[in-house]
């Protein structure tokens, strides 16, 4: 079922998808890094994926169909294993005597088709379908999964060993702790947990030792949830399960440690950033998760639209200056750095990067992880960079003045540097850099543009209820928000119409489905992006405050978070209260 590339061009083409200028450009792309040109295009933000796929099943003579919102039978769903339906991205929804009807998302996977079709003996018709269709699907498959893990791991954690009174003898302790960490309950305990956390897509695992129990909980869309209950007896058997994975010492119980590790789950490797603090009745665990490779994502999926997308990209096309990103940790600075790298990374140019950790691995990027205890430090490694002939560096954060004072000395000697700071906004960004010992001639001459940003949760589509503000509510926003111009912005993106008052536009409010209990399903950006104007460098040149910069920014056209949370409300991607809980001050 090979797409007929030709006539696929000529689609997309006549439809309007896409320019004919654009998509020449594309196949120059696709053909110079050898990947597929739906790959680059949709990586260049010329196409969504759902468009290119319904290019193809037009193209292909095939259905295209949309199962978001639809349950599907269990029996149905399981004819097609649940490994296999993740792998392939391909599940049953429908089935009669002789037929099988599957929705996918690759066309040309003739494995995946030929592997069902020899396992239920039966015609199989493909039809092609969306990404939230397929994730919705799939998600039928994590319900059952929820509870047969919460089974498995009351079921193991009775049969544990329980510490010996030796444990805390010097000698039987290493030896005895050896024993519980290879214990085959604990080992089935922690690999059940691991896999739940994966399949619920938690960004973080704690476990924490209490004084009659062992509390597990997941943070899920940045908010934490309690996940299971066990038997303080559990508690020292999954720390020393954890150590021995992460490869930290095991008799080790008054100071800190971090290690990590890594697993393999349906195809996808994640990494596990530990974290092991002690506490009162034993030891904190928190296990980071990390995708072991950026994939797919782009600037506008991240959530950067109309002039602040512009103003980063106008940056990357810099050889030359700074680009920083600015939040608190978990705001995902850095997923939005590898996304830029990901633009960038071109074989013409080199990559380096100095990171701690390194979070996800990119082909072609040269990646280097800081080790404190050995003098390898965020300075020293720049530095040692520098001689490496490097036209693109990324530091994984400025933390102090040597580090600021080397970073903009690569920016002012022919390279690009990308980093991060914990700052609370753009503009506050420069007052820190000072604070740490920047030149504010140095600074203007460097920075390009300034990024700052938090994440929200995202509504999901089919759980969420349209609403209007009222008069009195509209007044109490605006108190927050300068709504007329969150208005303006979205008559230039031409998303409403002009004259459209703030009280005609539509909200939303979460409302729990199925699939969505909370309403709620994966995080976005909100953003303020900040770039180095004339009048902004005067300004850093007087030494005035954020604010005052903050303010210039914003009379320049800068969306304030609160103010680009506001314009994704309107768009039904999350709602005001999520905005002012994550972004007001």
């Amino acid at each position: 079922m090979q797409t007929d590339l030709v006539r696929l061009k000529a689609f997309l083409v006549d439809s309007g998808l896409i320019s004919k200028q654009d998509l020449d450009l594309a196949v120059q792309e696709s053909d110079s890094r050898s990947l597929s040109l739906g790959d680059i295009l949709i990586s260049q933000g010329k196409i969504s994926e759902d468009e290119w796929r319904k290019a193809q099943a037009y193209v292909l003579g095939i259905p295209f169909v949309s199962l978001q919102g639809q349950k599907i039978d269990f029996s149905i769903l399981a004819t097609i294993p649940e490994p296999v339906a993740r792998k392939h991205n391909i599940v049953a929804y429908k089935r009669t005597d002789t037929a099988l009807e599957v929705a996918m998302l690759d066309p040309e996977d003739l494995e995946a088709i030929e592997f069902i079709k020899k396992s239920v003996g039966l015609r199989i018709l493909p039809r092609l379908t969306d990404t939230e269709s397929m994730r919705s699907v799939l998600v039928q498959y994590q319900k059952s999964l929820k509870a047969e893990f919460g089974d498995i791991i009351q079921k193991e954690a009775k049969s544990v060993l329980t510490p010996s009174e030796g444990i805390h003898s010097e000698e039987g302790g290493m030896a005895e702790l050896k024993k519980m960490a290879e214990d085959l309950p604990v080992i089935r305990i922690i690999d059940t947990l691991l896999s739940h956390a994966i399949v619920q897509k938690a960004s973080d695992i704690h476990i924490e030792q209490y004084e009659n129990e062992v509390v597990i909980r997941y943070r899920i869309d940045g908010i934490l949830h309690d996940a299971m209950v066990l038997p303080k007896a559990v508690g020292p058997g999954i720390i020393a399960r954890v150590k021995v994975l992460s490869n930290l010492r095991l008799d080790e119980k008054r100071l800190p440690q971090d290690g990590r590790f890594k697993i393999e789950s349906e195809g996808q490797k994640i990494s596990f950033r530990v974290s092991i603090l002690p506490t009162y009745y034993g030891e904190k665990v928190v296990m980071r998760l990390l995708p072991d490779a950026v994939k797919g994502y782009t600037l506008e999926w991240l959530g950067f639209h109309g002039a602040g997308l512009e103003r980063i990209h106008d940056a990357t096309r810099k050889t030359t200056g700074m680009i920083l990103v600015t939040g608190p940790t978990g705001s995902g600075k850095s997923t939005t750095l590898y996304t830029i790298l990901d633009i960038l990374n071109k074989p013409d140019v080199n990559i380096s990067t100095i990171e701690d950790p390194v979070e996800y691995q990119m082909p072609r990027i040269n990646q280097t992880q800081v080790k404190p205890d050995i003098g390898m430090t965020f300075a020293a490694g720049l530095r040692s960079l520098m001689r490496q002939d490097p036209d693109i560096i990324m530091v994984g954060e400025i933390r102090d003045k040597e580090t600021a004072n080397l970073g903009i000395n690569a920016a002012l000697t022919g390279h690009l540097v990308l980093s991060t700071l914990h700052t609370n906004s753009a503009g506050a960004t420069i007052p820190r850099m000072l604070d740490m010992g920047a030149e504010p001639f140095l600074l203007v001459s460097t920075i390009n543009v300034i990024v700052a940003q938090r994440l929200v949760r995202k509504l999901c589509k089919n759980g969420k209820i349209e609403y209007r503000l009222t008069d009195a509510e509209a007044k109490t926003l605006a108190l927050e928000v300068d709504l007329s111009k969150v208005l303006s912005v979205l008559e230039q993106e031409k998303l409403i119409a002009p004259g459209t008052k703030i009280t005609d536009v539509p909200f939303f409010k979460p409302q729990g489905t199925a699939d969505c209990p909370d309403g709620f399903s994966g995080r976005v950006g909100i953003h303020e992006i900040l770039t180095m104007s004339p009048s902004i460098k005067d300004l850093v040149m007087k030494g005035e405050t954020a604010a005052t910069i903050e303010d210039q920014g914003k009379k320049e056209g800068m969306l304030s978070m609160l103010e680009d949370g506001i314009y994704k409300a309107i768009q039904g991607i999350t709602t005001i209260e999520e905005v002012l809980r994550v972004a007001a001050e």
